[in-house]
């Protein structure tokens, strides 16, 4: 009966590490993309260090840090039995927990005021286009993936000076190149002036050069359609969390029991 406790607990321990070593590794990645984007961008130049902190690989740099610290922790507390460690790494990820819980509760009552948030945060990124790299990297990436032009309609990119239509440049009246159904030439070379007048154009005309529909509904439909591998995701990811605090107070149990009877035998020797 003993032997058994023992392989149990053996067991239990071996599942913390192994996913805690998962986890240690998956944030060194995520930590290691994120200094490489800031490195890459020449994010830490002088000229540059004042907008760090807006800088979407700065959030991966953190989360990566945080998630290899962590899972780290969990770790070699595990290893050690060190009732120090496994104690703050459970407190952490219940504090997670309890957060992750909070977050989607928050999304969920608040879906109108998060769906124009979004809306805002579209038509600011399209005005700031042409002025931030990580904002039209973003801004183009949704457009080609969900194949949408603007926050409604693509004449929502008359908002940028650039693009407007009083425009003294050639981009006047003209949309972002993300927004063209076929913005490769022969496959390969990026065209960049196939949005050009793309905004005189009639819808009908349009059609056939550019996509159409604006990205607020391409997201809405996208989640709809989503929502049930979404829903599973969060689930598992915090159950897997729930699981881990569980395995964790019980290996803190048994060590505290297993030391407890050490003493005992000790004192009962001497």
């Amino acid at each position: 009966r003993i032997w058994q406790h023992t392989t149990v607990q053996e067991v239990r321990r071996c599942l913390l590490v192994t996913s805690n070593l998962l986890f240690t590794v998956l944030g060194l990645v995520t930590l290691v993309v994120g200094l490489w984007g800031l490195i890459n961008k020449e994010s830490f130049a002088q000229e540059k260090i004042s907008g760090i902190g807006t800088d979407p690989m700065l959030l991966f740099t953190f989360l990566g840090f945080i998630l290899a610290l962590l899972s780290l922790m969990g770790c070699v507390g595990a290893l050690r039995e060190n009732m120090c460690l496994l104690r703050n790494f459970s407190a952490v990820v219940l504090v997670l927990v309890v957060a992750q819980v909070l977050a989607v509760v928050v999304l969920y009552s608040l879906q109108g005021q998060i769906e124009d948030y979004l809306h805002s945060g579209m038509l600011a990124a399209m005005v700031r286009y042409q002025d931030d790299l990580d904002l039209r990297f973003i801004t183009d990436e949704i457009q080609t993936g969900l194949q949408c032009c603007g926050a409604d309609t693509y004449r929502d990119w008359g908002i940028n000076v650039y693009f407007n239509c009083s425009a003294p440049g050639v981009q006047a009246c003209g949309v972002p190149p993300s927004c063209c159904i076929d913005p490769l030439e022969n496959g390969t070379v990026w065209n960049s002036q196939c949005g050009v007048g793309a905004q005189k154009l009639d819808e009908f005309s349009a059609q056939s050069v550019i996509f159409l529909g604006g990205c607020m509904g391409s997201i809405s439909r996208w989640i709809e359609q989503h929502s049930g591998v979404i829903v599973t995701v969060v689930i598992i990811l915090l159950g897997v969390q729930i699981l881990t605090m569980f395995i964790t107070a019980h290996l803190l149990l048994k060590i505290r029991w297993s030391r407890m009877l050490s003493c005992l035998f000790w004192r009962q020797t001497v």
